[in-house]
């Protein structure tokens, strides 16, 4: 393989400053290739990969070959999310160092120091994820300021393995969890983002932006953050894969909070490998078990047969007729694959639904006062609520900040009736999603993952009761969206969950589950969906 010389590779790390504030055509042309210039900029193939299918082992072979470079890479989703995110809306900005970051990396891989599978990879982060280098602002104008002093801790993860932070994605503000009626991928800072495969539809929320920019090909992998369905309805609602770890093992210091007995970032990607791969990262670790658990870089990489699996379908027909037809083709094509798919009902849901609302709010009131004092803007929910009533850019959507101020009014979370609640809520959780694993010997628990997409309205909000979620985000254990098939033009997702820390083991059956369906197909961004297929 020829090699560039130090001083040539020195010679690019110069250069790319140049170029890194506006990454147009010129910039394109210091790394295109033949045929490249000739090539539309909502291209998807750039060093001869396609990248809405291309994957992560699949680039670092490139790049360790030298026919492909991260700074190449980077430069094409630069230039996509110029072309194409005017029409979705779901990257708020791109970082001023991406392609310093990416000749850096170029650097180390043809010195024959890469760092690991995520060296060079350009990766977006949800807008509720601290950046020492960008703004973080939760969607909210209050935040909207001096950026952080320091990185949230996934971010110092995702750097020194490597990748390339690309830029900051929208999301529903504040998580979604500011109004009653809210509509999810708005925020205040951002605006609407939109549904690739139908533009008039939702993107669910609120890891809304990262979901629709993967659907769109705009990085190769997103960070997203969940307290309760905020990854992986995203992630089924735009056709792509996302992941809610257990909690804990992804850092969540530097993460705007809602609640730390239920939050987590987590990996997003069009395959199951790119999101072990970034899970990987992210955990700092390459395993989150030590009992003979399967390498997290292992566990998507070959996937498995799916004879003799265990699946239990929870179907959740208030979902609506099409989606429960779609999870019964789905069952079907896991049966002929050789799995045993058996139907469950899951226990104490209802008593979930009671208890884990009061919880949250609680837990946010405490949280987000212990993270505001950390920046620059309102100091507690009392003056965040204050900051929103008096700036009408805050209600341009929806006005409502009623979760503000219940939240405002909730117990302490050292009030004996709160610890109550979360002691029941947990406990009634885990056993929600224990007692049916082990009554039925099952490997997994599947479910749809959300609803075909609503159409998007400020005036009604969300159309979102979506209880699949909810098991594994109030347990703390991981689920796992991945591409089940289409509702007319409108994506649907397989939600598999599983027992704590059993996140190996989900991520290699959810690769086999996606080798099996192969659903995955790209947008075509139609501004309205065709009449039978609306909801």
């Amino acid at each position: 393989m020829k090699k560039r010389s130090l001083a040539a590779l020195t010679a690019i790390l110069v250069v790319v400053p140049l170029v890194a504030a506006a990454p147009g055509q010129r910039a394109w042309a210091a790394e295109s290739g033949p045929g490249d210039a000739a090539r539309p900029a909502e291209s998807t193939l750039v060093g001869g990969v396609d990248l809405d299918t291309v994957t992560i082992p699949e680039l670092q072979a490139r790049m360790d070959r030298g026919s492909l470079s991260s700074l190449r890479l980077t430069l094409a989703y630069l230039r996509r999310i110029k072309a194409v995110d005017p029409r979705i809306n779901a990257v708020l900005r791109t970082s001023p160092t991406a392609l310093r970051q990416a000749a850096a990396s170029d650097l180390r891989h043809r010195l024959g120091k890469s760092r690991g599978p995520l060296d060079g990879i350009p990766v977006l982060l949800k807008d509720n994820v601290n950046t020492r280098d960008m703004p973080t602002t939760a969607g909210s104008l209050a935040l909207a300021g001096k950026a952080p002093d320091s990185d949230a801790d996934l971010v110092g993860k995702l750097r020194a393995a490597g990748a390339v932070i690309l830029g900051k994605t929208n999301l529903s503000e504040w998580a979604n969890f500011r109004a009653a009626r809210p509509t999810s991928g708005w925020s205040a800072v951002g605006g609407q983002t939109n549904n690739p495969y139908v533009l008039d539809r939702n993107p669910c929320g609120s890891s809304s932006g990262s979901a629709a920019a993967l659907a769109a090909s705009l990085a190769q992998v997103a960070i997203g953050t969940e307290t309760d369905g905020s990854i992986v309805c995203p992630a089924g609602m735009n056709g792509v894969v996302g992941l809610k770890p257990s909690l804990g093992v992804v850092g969540q210091s530097g993460v705007v909070p809602i609640s730390a007995e239920q939050d987590t970032a987590g990996p997003m990607a069009r395959n199951v490998i790119d999101t072990a791969l970034t899970l990987s990262v992210l955990g700092g670790r390459d395993t989150v078990r030590s009992d003979g658990a399967p390498r997290l870089t292992d566990a998507a990489g070959r996937p498995g047969s799916l004879r003799g699996k265990r699946i239990g379908l929870w179907r959740l027909p208030s979902l609506g007729a099409e989606v429960d037809a779609l999870m019964t083709r789905t069952a079907g094509r896991l049966t002929d694959a050789g799995a045993e798919v058996v139907e469950v009902s899951m226990p104490y849901q209802e008593r979930l639904a009671e208890l884990e609302f009061p919880a949250l709010l609680s837990e946010f009131h405490r949280d987000i006062d212990a993270y505001l004092p950390t920046r620059e803007g309102p100091q507690d929910l009392a003056e965040l609520i204050e900051f929103n009533r008096t700036h009408p850019r805050e209600q341009t959507c929806f006005a409502g900040q009623e979760l503000f101020e219940q939240a405002l009014a909730a117990p302490p979370t050292t009030d004996p009736e709160y610890r109550a609640m979360r002691a029941e809520l947990t406990d009634l959780s885990r056993r929600s999603i224990d007692e049916v694993m082990a009554a039925h010997g099952l490997d997994a628990i599947a479910s749809p993952a959300n609803p075909p997409a609503w159409t998007t309205d400020c005036v009604r909000g969300d159309n979102d009761v979506i209880p699949s979620s909810t098991p594994a985000a109030v347990a703390g254990y991981p689920s796992l969206s991945v591409p089940a098939g289409f509702v007319g033009e409108l994506p649907v997702g397989l939600l598999l969950m599983a027992g704590d820390r059993q996140d190996a083991e989900l991520l290699s059956l959810g690769a086999a589950v996606e080798h099996r369906l192969d659903a995955w197909r790209a947008p075509r961004y139609l501004p309205s969906t065709p009449s039978g297929t609306s909801r």
